[in-house]
């Protein structure tokens, strides 16, 4: 893992191996705060009887494009009305919309053996699982483009007094959530047990806050916060909040509940893998105030979830446009040629050949740091493509034979320790109906924010499965003591630019519009890099937008 695609000579490692600058850095110790004081780990011998492996994107196909490693010679050019590069849930989104309004002349490559990008998933013979996104809620009712979406796959059944009906299958079985604090589980991840009558009332005061912001409108009319977040006001009086930290924002504010803080911090780590600090205030409120969908049969916000998460929610995208999909196939290059049609360099992975295509229009469903190395000379764009911050990620899917559970609320969907690194597990196996044997897989989420992003990267891809499992299994201990021996198997898997995060003055900055913008009318752009919050709603919109910009050019050419 030491040699990661992104990370060979990173001007500050200069002198200093890239191991040994990790062990100076304290990053790939095998030691793990946790609570304030280092918890005692488990001799290696405590994972002799534990399968499992890392994982993660294809790191080949990296190293080519970041060493520019030379390919073969194309061995044929082939034309395509419309080309998508990037088979995540913006690729696919884009190439559903390209669909359903009759433009067939498509083709979508992805790079790796599946579509989904960060709503990928796994299985085993125990249960299917998330290796990222693994949830949505409701969805605003005014937005029909997704809830169209929902009806077509059956999430939507139909409608009652005008208000949607999902299906009963889809949404989080009750128990939802649990929080470990003060010695016991609670119901909910909200802090309440053990809470100070003055914290509380924070707590309170926050909520209070916030459903004002949720019904709150600028003075063009729309809402202060919207998804898709384009769909928020322009009032200034609101993207002001862009141009401070969350952080900040919270103390303008005189917020100083520890609980009430831990839980905002973890809500952050939770949604776009940063702290408070480092996400700006409008973003840290839309995590609250943007979402005011209602169902005729589930609670405000109610939570959308399946075994393998979002994975359920690729394959109803892909299976609408699964004949126009190539995977294996990586772009490695973007330029012009004399007529102004684009032109693609595809390096096909398995086979390990390249060919070139040619198209009228291409979306690039891809993030933009992967979009700066596929761009020749000539493909301008006023876009800072330093200032985006992605996010890494570490997941970890632990098949147990059983759970030892602790005093408190019993084993729900989302179980989070408060203080903990990690922003909790969900269990896999909490949409499945059928009878099993306490056996359960549990999906660990670790953001790697406790480091400058770039850090964090180069330590994840050098640590060793035993120094993940070192980092991991205290927590777990701490969680359920005794969990070590009943472990079977852990599948570990980085993420190391999992998402992008709303970085001050992102949002509502000139950057983000910059990154929008279409390259001669006919190169787009839809990533939830361009959005600043990586959500599926996001990445669905932006598919459905860049589609839709495509389309616009064929109508002005009917003959075509």
């Amino acid at each position: 893992m030491s040699g990661h695609p992104f990370y060979k000579n990173t001007g500050f490692v200069n002198e200093l191996s890239r191991r040994s600058f990790l062990l100076k850095a304290g990053l790939i110790t095998t030691g793990i705060f946790l609570g304030g004081c280092i918890r005692k780990l488990h001799p290696k011998a405590a994972y002799k009887n534990i399968k499992g492996s890392i994982k993660g994107p294809n790191a080949k196909a990296g190293h080519i494009l970041r060493d520019k490693v030379p390919l073969p010679a194309p061995t044929g050019t082939r034309e395509v009305k419309t080309l998508i590069i990037g088979g995540g849930i913006s690729g696919l989104s884009a190439a559903r919309w390209l669909k359903k309004q009759g433009h067939d002349d498509f083709e979508l490559l992805e790079l790796e053996d599946h579509v989904g990008g960060n709503s990928h998933s796994g299985k085993n013979n125990v249960s299917a699982y998330p290796l990222g996104a693994h949830y949505i809620t409701i969805v605003n009712n005014e937005d029909t483009v997704l809830t169209g979406f929902l009806q077509d796959c059956g999430v939507i059944t139909g409608f009652e007094n005008k208000l949607p009906v999902y299906n009963e299958y889809y949404l989080c079985f009750d128990p939802e959530e649990r929080l470990l604090i003060n010695g016991q589980w609670q119901e909910g991840i909200v802090p309440d047990f053990g809470l100070s009558t003055a914290d509380k009332a924070q707590v309170k005061h926050f909520f209070a806050l916030v459903d004002q912001l949720k019904k709150a409108k600028g003075d063009d009319g729309k809402y202060a916060f919207d998804i898709p977040i384009d769909d928020s006001s322009a009032d200034d009086k609101y993207r002001a909040l862009d141009r401070i930290s969350f952080k900040e924002y919270l103390h303008q504010q005189q917020f100083t509940s520890v609980y009430l803080l831990w839980y905002l911090n973890y809500c952050c780590k939770d949604d776009y893998g940063q702290k408070t600090d480092k996400i700006s205030a409008w973003a840290g409120i839309h995590y609250f105030a943007s979402r005011r969908g209602k169902a005729a049969n589930a609670e405000n916000n109610a939570v959308l979830t399946w075994p393998e998460g979002n994975g359920w929610l690729t394959k109803k995208l892909a299976a609408e446009v699964s004949e126009h999909v190539h995977k294996g196939q990586m772009c490695y290059s973007i330029s012009y040629n004399q007529q102004g049609k684009v032109v693609a360099g595809i390096y096909d992975v398995t086979r390990g050949i390249t060919s070139t295509i040619v198209a009228d229009n291409v979306i690039m469903a891809t993030p933009q740091f992967v979009n700066q190395r596929l761009f020749k000379d000539r493909i301008y764009r006023n876009l800072d493509y330093s200032s985006l911050n992605y996010s890494p990620w570490f997941i970890a899917n632990i098949t147990v034979s059983r759970l030892p559970q602790a005093k408190g609320a019993g084993l729900c969907w989302d179980n989070v320790g408060y203080d903990t690194p990690s922003v909790g597990y969900v269990n896999a196996g909490q949409q499945t109906v059928k009878v099993t044997d306490e056996k359960k897989v549990l999906t660990w989420y670790l953001p790697l924010c406790d480091h400058e992003p770039r850090v964090a990267r180069i330590a994840a891809y050098s640590r060793t499965y035993e120094q993940w499992m070192d980092i991991m299994m205290p927590e777990l201990e701490y969680m359920h003591p005794g969990i070590t021996d009943v472990v079977e198997n852990v599948e570990c898997w980085v993420w190391g630019h999992g998402m992008i995060y709303p970085a001050v003055n992102y949002i509502w900055g000139a950057n983000r519009l910059a990154a929008q913008e279409p390259v001669k009318n006919n190169l787009f752009f839809a990533h939830t890099d361009i959005s600043g919050i990586s959500i599926f709603e996001e990445a669905f919109h932006q598919g459905v937008r860049a589609a839709s910009q495509v389309l616009a050019i064929y109508e002005k050419q009917p003959n075509t």
